[in-house]
């Protein structure tokens, strides 16, 4: 008779780790050896004495509490569990991020739990063994970042699952057959996750908005912004109430103000801009100084507190600038009529009034609402040509009106000698410190249907640095007088650069000759050298983008840190307010201080400021991914033709490639390359030719071919054709 085989015994040396995530998984609990071995799946005498050991010996060792006999608890005060942020990887592993650990502790995919990209979650983080990087499962999930998401919906006979393009969303959303609502088969929907159940592989949703189909303009548009959770119109009751604001000027309202309507006032915006925040005042004194008037839109006379107009501009707390369109803060009514200082119209507006001379000092400020009439408005190109001419005569190609016209000699003399003083104010900031960032911005020439027919590059020039200049000293000249009074007011701040960021830059540059030389001056001046040093050059785009992501993000705070992009101890934002909140919240609190007020509650505005923040990064990334979109459009049409692009980054899987003459970005899979056979090293950041020990590094000029176009993805994939050599 044959000897039956023994199931082999489960052998652990030491189960301390996993006693204790037990144990943190029920922390108000307390088990005994039998509930801990059978949660462990070990009911072998072997395991059951180990475990009866461990218990003893983290018992003894303070880590967890025997609260009657043979009964433990993990301690309150353990710190064997965290709490933090979730950062998911695209191959469905993530790492978490608490200020705790000086490393983001790595997460594997199936100890994640059903945590998604950026939740709040608590993790108990195994013990570090030496040379080991630490490692962590997701306990609870203690908030949800997001719960609405945009994808395509597979409809299947008695239920359907929706799957995103979010790289960071591993998993598709479970969708029960009684709440598809209106979609149909291969839509893009916003669905909202309503529950996960435990022994689930995805979470249970419902579709609340059928947003069109895939590959349609106003669908993918629209996607961007359901994406991000930002509102694409508005509620019709907020409309309604706008359209019911008396938008009159009156003479009693006049009375109450400073009246600048015969002061000389014009505006300078982008070509297409329609709605104008800000306008410039110049009068020449007697003593040869001279009158500037800094004039912003008096959006707080409209927008009154506690309504629920001012609700929603809270919410959306800033306009969204999309490649194809705007999603204002504001309705029409008021964003594009009544507080935007168009040419030959009376508008109310709250003025920063400074009397400066010839060397650019600030002798007199003064600061208020104010009634002007705007005598011309400009775009940039009209303004830049007045710089670089000296003309009165603004001929059609530039024009804004598209006909020839007159400038007055009164706006021409105005022009050039504030262009002047900007130019020494400029000056004088970069002596102090500020860091100088222009950096190309892609535009498209669009046809009716919002088709991309061309890729343009906007830079900044003199007119664009005029105006520049009297917005940031208005900005901080308020700043610095409530500052200084020692006031809750709301800044714009901006903290030191990331120098582990600033060191990886520099292996970086290094690639392409240049260096950041931190021996020589200030981390600014260095990076000014730098800017100087790629202007024009094929890797500017690649080296401006290292540079600003090396830097601080600027916010929103109660706080004043001061502005180290800028160089200044003081600065705010005053000069927007038709298209950002915190504007409006400056003029607000600018007023009740110039009336007599007493500071504000802190708290209360700070957190009015974390949301004025949260709500600017969500709309920076809705705009990115609109231009994303708009350059695979575009390159959608040109899929036979080759261009050079330079190689912007090198990872294990392939090459990201930028076009030179359109920036289009795009990656080359390493398996496309067949001129030799790739592998990545990492030391080098290059791909080596197994064969011929070439390298693709950055900086590399290679010619590409589109090989696919993605709009849902938003995602271009290259085919590599030659080295340019």
């Amino acid at each position: 008779m044959s000897k039956r085989l023994r199931k082999p015994i489960k052998k652990e040396k030491d189960f301390s780790d996993k006693i204790i995530k037990i144990l943190s998984q029920s922390a108000n609990k307390a088990f005994n050896y039998k509930q801990i071995g059978a949660k462990l799946e070990l009911d072998d005498t072997q395991s059951r004495n180990q475990i009866i050991k461990d218990l003893k010996i983290l018992a003894a060792s303070k880590k967890i509490i025997e609260s009657e006999p043979g009964k433990y608890l993990v301690k309150a005060e353990s710190k064997e569990y965290y709490e933090g942020k979730i950062d998911m990887t695209g191959r469905k592993t993530a790492y978490f991020i608490c200020p705790e650990f000086e490393e983001d502790v790595f997460i594997p995919t199936n100890n994640l739990n059903h945590a998604l990209d950026k939740d709040t979650v608590k993790v108990y983080v195994y013990n570090r063994r030496s040379g080991r990087r630490a490692e962590g499962e997701v306990i609870e999930v203690v908030e949800r970042y997001k719960t609405d998401f945009v994808g395509v919906i597979d409809i299947q006979k008695n239920f359907s699952f929706v799957s995103t393009a979010n790289p960071k969303m591993y998993t598709d959303i479970f969708i029960p057959k009684d709440k598809i609502g209106e979609a149909e088969q291969g839509d893009v929907v916003l669905v909202h996750i309503e529950d996960w159940p435990s022994r689930a592989d995805s979470p249970f949703g419902k579709v609340v908005k059928v947003l069109g189909k895939p590959g349609e303009h106003d669908t993918e548009i629209h996607a961007i912004l359901a994406e991000y959770g930002l509102p694409a119109e508005f509620p019709i009751e907020v409309e309604t109430f706008a359209q019911k604001i008396d938008t009159s000027i009156e003479a009693s309202e006049i009375a109450k103000r400073r009246d600048m309507r015969d002061t000389l006032t014009f505006t300078i915006d982008p070509k297409d801009a329609k709605d104008f925040d800000d306008a410039l005042s110049f009068k020449p004194l007697e003593n040869g100084n001279y009158e500037i008037g800094i004039h912003i839109a008096d959006v707080s006379h409209y927008l009154e507190e506690g309504t629920i107009l001012d609700d929603e501009a809270y919410q959306r707390a800033t306009s969204v600038y999309l490649v194809d369109r705007v999603v204002p803060m504001l309705p029409e009514v008021l964003s594009n009529f009544a507080c935007s200082l168009r040419p030959q119209e009376e508008k109310y507006t709250f003025s920063a009034i400074f009397e400066i001379s010839e060397k650019c000092e600030v002798v007199n400020q003064w600061f208020g609402r104010t009634v002007i009439f705007s005598d011309q408005r400009f775009a940039y190109e009209e303004a830049q040509y007045i710089i670089e001419t000296k003309d009165n005569t603004i001929p059609t190609e530039i024009s804004i009106t598209g006909s020839s016209y007159v400038v007055s000699d009164e706006i021409v003399a105005a022009t050039l000698k504030m262009d002047e003083l900007a130019k020494i104010f400029r000056r004088n900031r970069m002596n102090e410190g500020a860091i100088s960032f222009d950096k190309v911005e892609v535009k498209f020439n669009l046809d009716p249907e919002g088709e991309p027919e061309g890729v343009y590059f906007k830079i900044a020039k003199d007119a664009n640095h005029l105006i520049e200049e009297f917005m940031l000293l208005a900005n901080r000249k308020v700043a610095e007088f409530i500052g200084k009074q020692k006031k809750t007011f709301i800044y714009r701040i901006h903290d030191e650069p990331n120098e582990d960021k600033l060191f990886a830059m520099q292996s970086v540059i290094a690639k392409f000759g240049y260096k950041i030389d931190f021996k020589q001056g200030s981390i600014s001046q260095a990076l000014n050298k730098l800017m100087e040093d790629v202007n024009g050059k094929k890797e500017q785009n690649l080296i401006d983008t290292l540079a600003i992501r090396s830097m601080s993000k600027a916010k929103y705070s109660t706080d004043n840190i001061g502005h180290y992009g800028l160089a200044f101890d003081y600065y705010s934002h005053f000069t927007s307010p038709i298209r950002r909140y915190p504007d409006v919240m400056v003029h607000r609190l600018l007023q009740f201080y110039l009336d007599g007020g007493k500071s504000v509650d802190e708290e209360t505005y700070e957190t009015k400021c974390l949301h004025s923040s949260t709500m600017e990064g969500l709309a920076t990334n809705a705009e990115r991914d609109s231009i994303k979109y708009m350059q695979v459009k575009y390159m959608q049409n040109h899929q036979d033709q080759e261009f050079l692009g330079v190689i912007s980054g090198v990872t294990e899987w392939g090459i990201y490639v930028e076009i030179i003459e359109n920036k289009c970005e795009g990656m080359v899979r390493t398996r496309d390359i067949k001129e030799d056979y790739y592998t990545f090293d990492e030391k080098q950041y290059a791909l080596v030719g197994a064969n011929s020990d070439r390298l693709l590094q950055l900086g590399d000029e290679i010619y590409v071919k589109v090989k696919n176009a993605d709009l849902v993805k938003k995602q271009l994939d290259f085919n590599f054709i030659k080295r340019n050599e």
